[in-house]
């Protein structure tokens, strides 16, 4: 089973930006190569973090309006929130500890 959510420009509001505490959102599209490739690192990591920071991804072909609004221009687009607030992002595809430090490096606050 994945501990990765699928949100919605109906759901996004409700499920990460009133969400207390982090989340990471994967702006995706099914075209797009790189997307795949982040993919199961996205996967594996929401299994890894499970329960301690919220993980999605959006669909941007279908999502269009959270994907303007955030003001995502390419993709693949990770977003950290904290607290309901962009705090990070990275663009394109990147190895996974990239992806993981980023998460560890949010994490931390929340932790103190």
């Amino acid at each position: 089973m994945s501990n990765v959510l699928a949100v919605t420009d109906a759901t996004f509001a409700a499920e990460i930006e009133q969400h207390d505490g982090l989340a990471v959102v994967d702006f995706w599209a099914t075209w797009c190569a790189p997307c795949r490739a982040v993919a199961p690192i996205v996967e594996q990591l929401a299994g890894a973090y499970a329960g301690r920071a919220k993980v999605a991804k959006l669909n941007t072909d279908e999502n269009p309006r959270t994907m303007a609004r955030l003001g995502v221009r390419g993709i693949p687009a990770l977003l950290f929130f904290r607290h309901g607030q962009v705090v990070d992002r990275i663009i394109g595809a990147v190895p996974r500890a990239r992806i993981e430090a980023k998460l560890k490096e949010h994490l931390e606050p929340l932790a103190a």
